[in-house]
């Protein structure tokens, strides 16, 4: 094994089963409205429509200070910022529980957003100081592990919470908020005490080892200069591009994190919420363990493109069988497709504007991707909500999804016929 192996090997070691535990809890307390939605909606008498309303409203928020959140990052430091965001998040995620109909749940989800906001864009740009690009598939690939793994962790326990008679005045689905959402505050606290903004400042490496990590991060141009926001980055054709087929891969995995509870119960219906857990639980497993296989390939070929293609598809065919399908069996089968495709195609995306963008750009420029992903996450939960009141049925958004990655997966092709851009 190489010293560069070696090196990206310990920082992993020392960074991304923190980095994970983070996204974990942030990814939970995104989605456990989702669960939440099996008491919650009757309880404040929501529609579909509202309900993905309210989800909306959450994203609204992340959207608005999505940016800014990652500038600033870039300004005072991951140990500094990231803790400000998980602390705040965590309170506003457990005060979601006092949500008392249709207004003040849209009030409080959109706080969540605005607290929450910059935290993925800001652990991928850290990324890039961290691990050179030869190894950063892998990195992506492990952090974004903790989706699948905190809906597969996610899904049991917030069952049996929902499965559980409350107390101290509480329902369940309002004790589901508060235990998922306090952690967040701990968390950010640990975050200020164990991150490490830079290489040079870390008293677990080396000298020699520091040396290194910086030479091979200075021979692919990941050194970072001072951040700027280079708004000629936005309307550049491969990120145009990249922009639209990441808003496509994120109607899938909104999808899947705020529909696949509901999704699940109208397919196999007469479950308890905790046997719903379970069943939920089973296609992000499989997604787990598929992305760092899947990352790994991609890392041995040095290819990006077709393996984010491939997975597009994979996500399309498992729209296609839910949809479509009428034996329960298979339509479960087409979920795992759904979360696996989806989730496997999320990691190895970030590989290709982590790579386009000259370094100066990349705080704002990845901040500005992640933001059309979150559009995507604003649009896609009344959409399909809207879609399901007038239908009675999930079929129709689900057609929809498919269609959507095909085009997405085009776009993705389109990206890859322009050679990739020196670094400015």
């Amino acid at each position: 094994m190489g010293t560069d192996a070696r090196v990206a090997g310990k920082v992993g070691r020392r960074l991304l089963w923190f980095l994970i535990l983070l996204y974990l809890f942030a990814y939970l307390d995104r989605i456990n409205i989702g669960f939440a939605a099996l008491q919650m909606n009757q309880s404040l008498r929501l529609t579909q429509t509202m309900f993905g309303v309210a989800n909306t409203f959450l994203y609204l928020g992340y959207f608005a200070f999505e940016i800014p959140s990652n500038l600033l990052l870039a300004r005072y430091g991951a140990r500094v910022w990231l803790a400000r965001i998980l602390v705040t998040w965590g309170f506003a995620s457990a005060a979601t529980a006092f949500a008392t109909g249709p207004g003040s749940l849209n009030l409080l989800r959109v706080l969540v957003g605005i607290a929450e906001a910059g935290f993925v864009p800001g652990v991928l740009f850290y990324l890039t100081l961290w691990f050179p690009r030869e190894h950063r598939a892998r990195a992506n690939a492990l952090f974004m592990m903790a989706q699948p793994i905190a809906m597969a962790l996610g899904s049991p326990v917030s069952g049996m919470i929902l499965d559980s008679h409350g107390a101290m005045g509480l329902r369940p689905w309002q004790w589901l908020f508060v235990l998922e959402g306090l952690p967040s505050v701990a968390l950010g606290a640990m975050a200020y005490f164990y991150l490490t903004d830079r290489p040079k400042n870390a008293a677990w490496l080396t000298e020699a080892e520091k040396a290194a990590l910086e030479d091979s991060l200075r021979r692919d141009s990941a050194d970072n200069p001072a951040a700027r926001f280079a708004w000629r980055e936005f309307f550049r054709r491969d990120t145009v591009l990249l922009s639209a087929a990441y808003f496509g891969l994120v109607m899938t995995l909104n999808t899947i994190a705020t529909w696949t509870p509901q999704i699940v119960r109208a397919v196999l219906t007469r479950h308890s919420f905790s046997s719903i857990g379970m069943l939920t639980a089973a296609p992000a497993l499989a997604a787990a363990v598929a992305m760092p296989l899947w990352s790994r390939h991609s890392d041995r070929r040095q290819e990006r493109a077709w393996h984010t293609i491939a997975a597009y598809l994979l996500a399309c065919a498992g729209w296609l069988l839910v949809a479509l399908d009428p034996e329960p069996e298979m339509r479960f089968v087409g979920l795992v497709c759904c979360s696996v495709g989806g989730f496997c195609g999320m990691s190895i995306f970030w590989t290709q504007p982590q790579a386009r963008l000259a370094p100066a750009d990349r705080p704002a420029g990845i901040a500005w991707i992640s933001s059309c992903g979150i559009l995507a996450s604003m649009a896609t939960p009344p959409l399909i909500g809207r879609l399901v009141d007038l239908t009675h049925s999930f079929v129709p958004g689900l057609l929809l999804l498919a269609g959507v990655l095909v085009v997405a997966a085009g776009l993705i092709w389109l990206a890859r016929q322009r050679p990739q851009p020196a670094n400015e």
